[in-house]
């Protein structure tokens, strides 16, 4: 037994044993915003090996007390879209922590890995600091099972292989199925071959996320399409990067969104995500006919030399921008080209001007049709309205996600959103023009993820729940990356915690690395 020694008028100590602290940590004086849209109060949180212990007024020792007096502490922001298949390459995930994503779930508009138990066992090895869920992906799946070829339906062995890849994903802890329908393969497959692999997804309880075939004038075919699938099979849906995009389909958010609330007066259960630009970002191959690109690139470049296809396909790109009510392709600008970065952060019109000594319309193609030739190119698209954004925005079912990935700063000139998506919401929405309250904001980026992909004890701060949070300043939270200047990190976000490790210590990376993969 160990001997007691008295210690003054203090009170009594143990020789040679150290009295363990109640707690790991405790965040003091913070104004919390608990992720369910409830009103903010004042108190305290502690937390215990990952978990959150006490809420309100936590009282004893920690190991570590931070005071976020006039700042406010929320739960961990999850990232519901991302593109984040490369996140082993770099596990620290800055970007994301520094507007205060905590979990990110990937494998969406159709792209995962299939190998999902592979995947997750290099996740937990490669020592990430975020937690990382997948979807599983249909165009992934539908390139391995039919072997590459992508312009026809699926033989039944075909189909039979697919859906075994989806069941087998779904066992190994993906949280649902994805489509990109705008994307080869994708946009080669028939809605009965996405209702036949939404079934199996279904049996696991995952939902079905879907780029969907359409974001211009077509949106509401693509929107019939979308609610078929969850009607034949009963899943759960959820529509990505919600947008109209185009003139032509500027205005018509009203509409997209009275759709989107009969299906759910009919009973289908539908929520949708959305990032805070009017611009997106996809590969440059998007303004060419999908009819191009059964094949190989090899395929494609035939193509391109035959004067009749290529003269069809230039045909074809007239009739898209016309329809979606463009006159040239200024409204695109190059992100990353690996045979030419000096055309990075250029416009089509200037990309033209430099390479072929002309900015006319007939150059402009031609570049765009080269440019696919060799690497092919990913763009960014200003193509979107204000008012169609904060429609969206405002409505009570839509959560807030990037669309982006892990970054490393300086490199290419991606879009914006992978380093300030989180913070531009809360600066310039809830802050500046108070689109949203801090709580609704806050509840869009915390409990509406975590109830829509069942992340059971994440996405809100009460008892027992795991210790996601981050703490900010209202008034300093702000998102200096831009479009000609994107690599900034966001501001304002003092702590970032994950499973209760201290990834973002006032402002600095720490060595913490307390993410990890999380199955469904």
């Amino acid at each position: 037994m160990k001997k007691a020694l008295r210690i003054g008028a203090w009170g009594w100590a143990l020789s040679g044993l150290a009295l363990a602290a109640d707690f790991d940590l405790r965040i003091t004086n913070a104004r919390i915003v608990d992720g369910t849209g409830a009103a903010a109060f004042v108190g305290s949180v502690a937390v215990k090996d990952g978990r959150i212990v006490q809420v309100g007024a936590a009282e004893g020792t920690a190991d570590e007390v931070i005071d976020a007096k006039g700042r406010v502490l929320a739960p961990g922001f999850i990232d519901v879209h991302t593109h984040s298949e490369d996140i082993c390459t770099l596990p620290a995930a800055e970007n994301f922590l520094r507007m205060g994503v905590t979990t990110i779930i990937t494998g969406n508009c159709g792209n995962s890995r299939t190998d999902v138990a592979a995947f997750f066992e290099e996740i937990g090895k490669a020592g990430v600091s975020v937690n990382v869920a997948t979807l599983i992906g249909h165009n992934s799946v539908r390139k391995q099972g039919m072997n590459g070829v992508s312009i026809r339906a699926p033989r039944a062995d075909e189909l039979a292989e697919m859906k075994r890849l989806v069941d087998q994903a779904m066992k190994e802890g993906a949280v649902g199925l994805s489509t990109g329908l705008i994307y080869v393969p994708g946009t080669f497959a028939k809605t009965d071959e996405i209702v036949a692999l939404a079934h199996v997804a279904a049996e696991h309880d995952g939902i079905y996320v879907s780029h969907m075939r359409a974001e211009t004038l077509k949106i509401f075919e693509a929107l019939e399409e979308f609610t078929t699938i969850l009607r034949e099979t009963g899943i759960r849906g959820q529509v990505s990067h919600l947008k109209v995009t185009g003139p032509s389909a500027w205005g018509k958010s009203g509409e997209v969104l009275k759709r989107l609330d009969q299906a759910r007066a009919e009973g289908l259960r539908i929520t949708h995500d959305q990032y805070a630009y009017t611009a997106s970002s996809t590969g440059l191959r998007q303004t060419i006919p999908d009819s191009a690109f059964e094949g190989t690139r090899d395929d494609y470049r035939a193509r391109i030399a035959d004067p009749a296809m290529k003269a069809r396909i230039i045909a074809q790109m007239a009739e898209n921008r016309a329809r979606a009510g463009y006159k040239d392709y200024s409204h695109a600008v190059i992100a990353k080209f690996a045979s030419d970065p000096s055309l990075n952060g250029k416009s089509i019109p200037e990309a033209a001007k430099i390479v072929r000594g002309s900015d006319s319309l007939e150059d402009q193609v031609e570049l765009i049709l080269d440019i696919e030739t060799r690497s092919g190119a990913s763009a960014v698209y200003h193509g979107m309205h204000e008012d169609d954004l904060t429609r969206f925005m405002k409505h009570p079912l839509t959560m807030v996600a990037s669309d982006g990935g892990p970054r490393r700063l300086g490199e290419d000139m991606p879009h914006p959103r992978s380093y300030g998506n989180n913070a531009r919401v809360l600066a310039r929405y809830v802050r500046e023009q108070k689109i949203l309250t801090i709580e609704e904001a806050v509840r869009k980026m915390a409990a509406l993820p975590a109830e829509t992909f069942q992340m059971k004890d994440r996405g809100v701060i009460r008892l027992g729940g795991f210790a996601d949070l981050v703490i900010f300043d209202p008034e300093l939270v702000n998102d200096p990356s831009s479009f000609p200047d994107p690599h900034h990190y966001a501001e304002g976000f003092s702590h970032v915690i994950v499973n209760g490790g201290v990834v973002i210590r006032d402002g600095k990376l720490t060595d913490t690395r307390s993410g990890g993969p999380l199955r469904r």
